[in-house]
């Protein structure tokens, strides 16, 4: 437990809104989704160019609020645009602000803009600057980064954030810690995470960004290699191909909407298409918790669903009644995001984590023994 009520102020931007949020311990003194136009945005050529435009809306918001960020502690942003790194709290330094502010990964995202946000406020304010388990969170066991083509390695793109923040409250109601457990942990939403943590590390999870696991909202998840080779044989492009792993596909490419609980209307109305759909994805999610399963070896302490999907008590039960048999299922609905950004900047200022360091080495750059 903290030896005072910390003040920390999260951002964490998104397409057309950042979302913004003052906490005071638990306490949340002010929570906000500050919209952007999306006229204005696409004003910017390049995505850092946004930030001034951003600030001055939530400066707007802030100041309408009347809300003070005097005494701040900390500022926390959503970590996009880096390296892979290990799981933990990051101090954002010159290095990391750098790679965030050129999107190091490769992946063009708001959450990019989060950091450098963030920092912001902290150098006005005088306090420290941090990001949490950034969506690059990488700690994949050696051998789930294997693949039967040499050379070509597994990475892991994941909701790292709700993911491991779901596991640490779900040990805490159990009277321990993370690292006390082995949880697969879900996170139901746009993107679908399904992920092993085995004792406070999440050593293997489907990669959402690159094609993996169970189909999502927007995504299309794991599909045969041959069936898209034919697919691009059809004429398609691999830009296409690219915008069905992330926007594109899942529930969109078959029903034309991304919206969950749409889908589950329409199926309930009698459209057999959205009923097959539905199931399907309701199928597959309980097929990589039990792929998790196995990677745990089958000692499993519980089941976790988490994200906007979970709200859906069709769903809880149809996945407490395919893997109860593993592990208990508990459903956490919705995300805890900014509380998750919040609480890492806590356990740092507290004592209870070390702070880490971000050098910009990805964490796995390929293995010594295949040349």
């Amino acid at each position: 437990m903290a030896d005072k009520d910390y003040k920390i102020l999260a951002i964490n931007p998104g397409a057309t809104s950042t979302k913004v949020a003052l906490f005071e311990g638990e306490k949340c003194l002010f929570s906000k989704n500050v919209s952007h136009e999306a006229s204005r945005l696409a004003e910017f050529t390049e995505i850092t160019d946004q930030i001034p435009y951003r600030l001055e809306i939530i400066d707007a918001a802030i100041k309408e609020a009347g809300v003070s960020l005097d005494g701040l502690d900390a500022c926390v942003g959503r970590g996009g645009g880096l390296m892979a790194v290990e799981g933990g709290t990051y101090i954002a330094d010159e290095t990391l602000l750098s790679d965030a502010r050129r999107g190091a990964n490769g992946v063009t995202h708001p959450a990019q803009l989060g950091s450098l946000m963030a920092k912001h406020y902290a150098d006005a304010t005088g306090c420290p600057c941090y990001v949490v388990n950034p969506p690059d969170t990488d700690e994949l066991q050696d051998v789930a980064r294997i693949t039967g083509v040499s050379g070509v390695y597994r990475n892991v793109h994941l909701h790292a954030l709700n993911l491991k923040e779901t596991a640490i409250r779900h040990a805490a109601s159990l009277g321990g810690k993370y690292e006390d457990y082995n949880f697969v942990v879900c996170h139901l939403g746009g993107g679908v995470s399904v992920s092993a943590h085995r004792r406070g590390k999440m050593v293997d999870g489907y990669d959402i960004v690159g094609g993996e696991g169970p189909m999502a909202p927007t995504r299309a998840g794991a599909v045969p290699v041959v069936e898209i080779a034919n697919w691009l044989d059809q004429g398609h492009t691999t830009k296409e191909l690219r915008g069905l792993c992330h926007k594109s596909g899942g529930f969109v490419s078959h029903l034309g909407t991304s919206d969950a609980q749409e889908v589950q209307k329409m199926a309930a109305e009698g459209d057999e298409h959205a009923d097959l759909v539905w199931n399907a994805f309701v199928y597959q999610v309980e097929k990589g918790i039990g792929a998790m399963a196995a990677v745990l070896h089958g000692n499993v302490d519980a089941i976790l669903l988490g994200g906007g999907i979970a709200h859906s008590a069709e769903l809880v039960d149809a996945v407490r009644d395919a893997c109860g048999w593993i592990a208990p299922v508990t459903a956490y609905p919705g995300e805890f995001e900014m509380e998750a950004m919040a609480a890492g900047a806590v356990r740092v200022l507290s004592g209870a984590e070390e702070v880490k360091h971000y050098t910009g080495v990805p964490v796995f750059t390929g293995f010594d023994c295949i040349k």
